[in-house]
């Protein structure tokens, strides 16, 4: 029997971390979806349905990447615009700009996107751990990188990111 060869710490915090990373990620359906130039992709499992964007009732004090709410069959839905969320870009709203209507922690959230592309299983070895790249995005609200032939998604933890403190979401739905 041979013994196993000797690896460095870092070899090991990778394979925990891509380990983790496919753990979370894998054998699951994501919706994928673009902001800017980049791919995202978050569980389908979280995705109620998907809309045309439409116009939102602003909500005074409410941070920039709140764009307000929206009535939905009678239901009062906070919408979040991704792309001033991430600090990505200008908003801008074209007839491709949609509106991904998600349910998260007993909660219904809007989030504004570019587009919606389509729906992709991902598999364990598709999922890569996120390196530490100073991204606009806490590493701590993505579940990894999904690789599928030349393209590279973004896999957000969706739940966390919108029940996150900096949100206030949550906060909202108590005082509601």
């Amino acid at each position: 029997m041979r013994p196993e060869p000797r690896r460095s710490p870092t070899d090991m915090n990778t394979e925990v971390l891509t380990a983790d990373a496919s753990a979370h990620a894998a054998d699951r359906e994501y919706l994928t979806f673009t902001l800017g130039s980049e791919e995202y992709g978050v569980d389908i499992l979280k995705v109620q349905e998907i809309r045309g964007y439409d116009q939102v009732t602003r909500l005074p004090g409410a941070p920039s990447f709140v764009k307000g709410a929206i009535n939905l069959r009678g239901l009062i839905v906070p919408v979040v615009d991704m792309r001033l969320k991430f600090d990505l870009s200008q908003a801008t709203y074209e007839d491709t700009t949609v509106m991904i209507v998600l349910s998260v922690a007993g909660r219904t959230i809007g989030a504004v996107v570019d587009g919606v592309s389509d729906v992709l299983r991902l598999d364990p070895s598709q999922v890569r751990a996120v390196p530490d790249l100073g991204s606009a995005i806490d590493r701590k609200f993505l579940m990894g990188l999904g690789v599928v032939d030349d393209r590279m998604l973004i896999l957000l933890d969706i739940e966390r990111l919108m029940t996150s403190e900096e949100m206030g979401l949550v906060e909202q739905a108590v005082a509601a």
